[in-house]
């Protein structure tokens, strides 16, 4: 494997870590600068939301400028933004301070996963990408704790002066080992053409489905396994750090098994594993403790295995239309995660805790009939 692959998974593991970031940190930040913690809260929204309208226009921006400035440009970029929140005097500021920083993110998930499809062979394409979402998930497990743990110590503030000093080293890695590379004029980039495909538009969907059915429950994670006496209080955050890791192991086996089985055998294969776990996990944990625990391990593992999968999938059914493809699907990872958040706080207002686990299968199950439609070969 190319070590810069490891580089890019370092940037994307940094980048990561700022949008999940303000979870953590949401009651420092909502006294510090005297706004609701409601308010607070939607730091992390707009944080999605730009990076799901940034995504779909890099491939644009990357047939008029070439992948290593632009690259340099968006890390850049994402150091002045975190600079820029660790000073704002003002939550209008840091709210911009977050947009900056989730156009910068969006550039440079996208750029990395195309480069690093360019730097390893094809047989290892799959596990080079899942080592990207390695890095997005491994911010969840490493990144927001320490970012917790020392906003305890030095204040919010200095938190995004550490990403800042991060991505200043990231940048520089960068800037001396990303080789110089002109703009891919022979892969076409058309929208129209990625979307009017019926394979390519049931995957993006899959995505969408399945990750939007992971957070209508993970979301709500914590009150679920209190309420079914799966965990204690004291015990949450060694339990959730445990499934964190289960997620980065998740996102290497799916790129594995992209580059082991057929595109489309991989396709049908997550999305049916993750329905039957999501299915189980309310009887086990309810009747087998021990092997329920086993099942929630398995359950976020699974769920992070999705994207170099499908992404794998759009570059093998239509390399024209494979950039397009890519930049889409983080917009879809995004979007899921919002439609399921939402979806799961509506079931919990409206029901109640215990009917999160049909709720997020519903969703899920979507996935799976999409994926069958992406997995049919056309005509």
């Amino acid at each position: 494997m190319d070590p810069r692959v490891f580089l890019f998974a370092l940037a994307t593991f940094v980048t990561g870590t700022a949008e999940n970031i303000i979870v953590g940190l949401v009651l420092d930040v909502a006294s510090g600068l005297h706004v609701s913690v409601a308010l607070a809260g939607q730091l992390t929204a707009v944080f999605s939301l730009s990076f799901a309208l940034m995504a779909p226009c890099v491939p644009l921006l990357g047939h008029q400028i070439r992948p290593r400035p632009l690259y340099l440009s968006a890390l850049a970029l994402f150091v002045f933004g975190n600079v820029l929140a660790a000073l704002s005097p003002s939550f209008t500021l840091l709210f911009l301070a977050r947009m900056i920083m989730a156009c910068a993110s969006a550039v440079v998930c996208v750029i990395a996963t195309t480069l690093i499809t360019k730097l390893v062979p094809a047989s290892l394409r799959g596990r080079a990408i899942g080592l990207i979402f390695m890095g997005i998930s491994g911010s969840l497990v490493l990144g927001v704790p320490i970012g917790m743990m020392l906003g305890q110590w030095s204040g919010w503030r200095s938190v995004f002066s550490m990403l800042a000093a991060v991505a200043t080293v990231v940048l520089l890695l960068s800037w001396r080992y990303i080789p110089t590379s002109e703009p891919d004029t022979k892969m076409q980039l058309s929208y129209r053409r990625h979307l009017a495909n019926r394979r390519l538009l049931a995957a993006q969907g899959v995505s969408v489905l399945m990750i939007a059915g992971h957070f209508a429950l993970f979301a709500y994670l914590l009150p679920y396994l209190l309420d079914v006496e799966a965990l204690t209080p004291e015990g949450s955050a060694y339990a959730f750090g445990v499934m964190g890791l289960a997620g980065v192991l998740g996102g290497y086996a799916g790129g594995r098994l992209a580059d082991r089985l057929p595109a489309a055998l991989a396709l049908k294969l997550v999305p049916t594993l993750y329905l039957g776990a999501l299915l189980s996990l309310p009887f086990l944990l309810n009747h087998l403790l021990w092997l329920g625990s086993l099942m929630l391990l398995l359950w976020c593992c699974i769920s992070w295995m999705i994207s170099p999968v499908v992404q794998s999938f759009l570059i093998r059914t239509d390399s024209e239309s494979s950039q397009a493809g890519i930049s889409l699907n983080f917009s879809a990872m995004h979007i899921g995660v919002g439609v399921g958040t939402a979806f799961g706080g509506f079931v919990l207002n409206r029901f109640s805790v215990a009917s999160l686990p049909v709720a997020a299968a519903l969703l899920a199950a979507l996935s799976v009939l999409l994926a069958f439609i992406a997995a049919r070969p056309s005509r």
